[in-house]
């Protein structure tokens, strides 16, 4: 069993002060293969103060140096990306084909988006032509607390850390227990790279401890969370007696919306949209809602694509999903499974309780689907996070809409036609951050985040460096 007990603090690998021992849990097997150690209230504060004591040098690193780096971090990171891969698999359970190619490689996609952004970035600018003497200057906002999930680590790594870097900032990085040796093997490339010390430090922890020390901590200016609605209003609790920043990337319910003239692969994709990384994404297109007309079809393709969908094992090659992350995870899905055969209406059409057939361990699931939903059912409001679908029928326009709006969150909708003033004309009034129109998606440095219960931050590009950054408006400002 590997042993990854220790810390990076102030550019070293150090033994916890105050740690408790985890054992990290291989979730196709249901055995662990490695232990990490839960730190305590010494060990954060040890990071913490390493972040601040680094910060004063660090906030007046030049774009260049910073830009030094990020590139050094590039370039190491794609030496070790199958390694990562190979990292993500085995912690959280993705298929290692998709792992390598998709969880590890949104790492490479991010590093190079933020080194871009920053190239373009202008940190002094003028306030307007008619101004001359008005200034506005970005600054970095300090020490910053990253607390990122398990199901897609380096993903949510790479959003955080890399803005921060180019920034200006310093931080602690707390990956979450579930899925921490990614984040651990993304420290041993960043100290590669050659950070400095103390601009970046890590320790593991769940957010009952270090979590929420981070969060409550006097001498932390910005917290970044991304993970569960619940976990981020507690967070925002916390961090408000110190009024520091928060940045909340938190559930979804997202709504796929599928017009009678939508493409013929439009059920299919959705399913596979949803069914992704085994359901565990937040922007998951978890509601589909059809258009009458269409819809008795679209349940039989749905039926279908999930029929054809394969589960396996993580660490096989192929184009299947994964398990589970976990054993609790595997027992939520099973329950709200369950609540969706309980409801009056609702009607198992694929899947359902149990493991697939032929496999007696592992958190595997089987890709399920319900039609005939109501928005007001538990499983079309509540975050399954895994391979469950629902289906409902809508007949106009204006119904879909407010269908789709009708939730508490706010992250991700989905548009299916081939009308373009149709496509357009919803994508306005979905209340989501972000709308994706007939299975494209965004384009890189695009920003990602939500609405309402989904969170208040935007990560990628131009916006996700702007939230590491301070505003100062300068009256005054010499011009020779």
């Amino acid at each position: 069993m590997l042993d990854k007990r220790q810390f990076y603090i102030n550019g070293t690998w150090v033994d916890p002060q105050a740690g408790s021992d985890f054992a990290v849990i291989n979730p196709s097997t249901e055995e662990p293969y490695a232990t990490i150690s839960l730190g305590g209230q010494a060990d954060t504060d040890a990071a913490v103060a390493a972040a601040r004591a680094a910060w004063p040098s660090w906030a007046q690193s030049s774009k260049a140096e910073r830009l030094d780096l990020m590139r050094s971090i590039l370039e190491v990171y794609k030496k070790r990306s199958d390694e990562m891969g190979e990292t993500i698999s085995g912690e959280m359970g993705a298929p290692i084909s998709m792992s390598k190619a998709s969880q590890s490689g949104t790492g490479t996609y991010h590093i190079d988006g933020f080194i871009k952004t920053l190239e373009e970035f202008e940190f002094e600018r003028g306030l307007r032509e008619d101004a001359p003497n008005d200034r506005i200057i970005y600054e970095p906002i300090g020490v910053c607390a990253l607390i990122t999930p398990w199901n897609w680590p380096m993903n949510q790594i790479a959003l955080k850390v890399m803005p921060a870097i180019a920034a200006g900032c310093t931080m602690v990085l707390k990956p979450s227990e579930q899925s921490p040796l990614s984040g651990m093997l993304f420290t041993e490339i960043l100290h590669e790279a050659g950070v400095p010390a103390g601009v970046y430090n890590m320790l593991n922890g769940d957010g009952v401890g270090v979590g929420s020390q981070l969060s409550a901590h006097k001498d932390v200016d910005m917290v970044s969370f991304t993970g569960s609605s619940r976990a981020g209003k507690l967070i925002s609790k916390s961090a408000a007696d110190t009024i520091k920043r928060v940045s909340l990337e938190l559930g979804g319910k997202g709504a796929n919306i599928v017009f009678a003239d939508a493409a013929p692969n439009a059920v299919a994709q959705g399913v596979a949209r949803c069914f992704n990384n085994t359901g565990q994404s937040c922007n998951a297109p978890t509601r589909m809602l059809v258009e009458r007309s269409r819809y008795d079809q679209a349940v039989e393709e749905a039926v279908a694509a999930a029929e054809a969908t394969a589960v396996d094992l993580a660490n096989r090659d192929g184009k299947h999903i994964g398990p589970l992350v976990s054993e609790m995870q595997f027992n939520k899905v099973q329950d709200l499974i369950e609540v969706g055969i309980n409801e009056d209406k609702a009607k198992l059409v694929a899947g359902g309780l149990g493991r697939p057939e032929g496999m007696n361990r592992g958190y595997f699931v089987r890709p399920t689907i319900f039609a005939d939903c109501t928005n007001d059912m538990r499983i079309m409001r509540e975050e399954i996070f895994g391979p469950v679908l629902g289906m409902m029928p809508f007949d106009t326009e204006e119904e879909a809409i407010a269908i789709a709006n009708d939730t508490d969150y706010g992250l991700t909708n989905y548009v299916q036609t081939t009308d373009g003033e149709k496509a357009r004309r919803v994508a306005r009034q979905l209340r989501t951050g972000m709308v994706d129109i007939n299975g494209q998606a965004r384009s890189a440095r695009s920003p990602f985040g939500g609405m309402k219960q989904s969170g208040n931050g935007r990560e990628g590009g131009v916006w996700g460096l702007e939230e590491y950054l301070e505003v100062k408006a300068v009256g005054g400002w010499p011009t020779e």
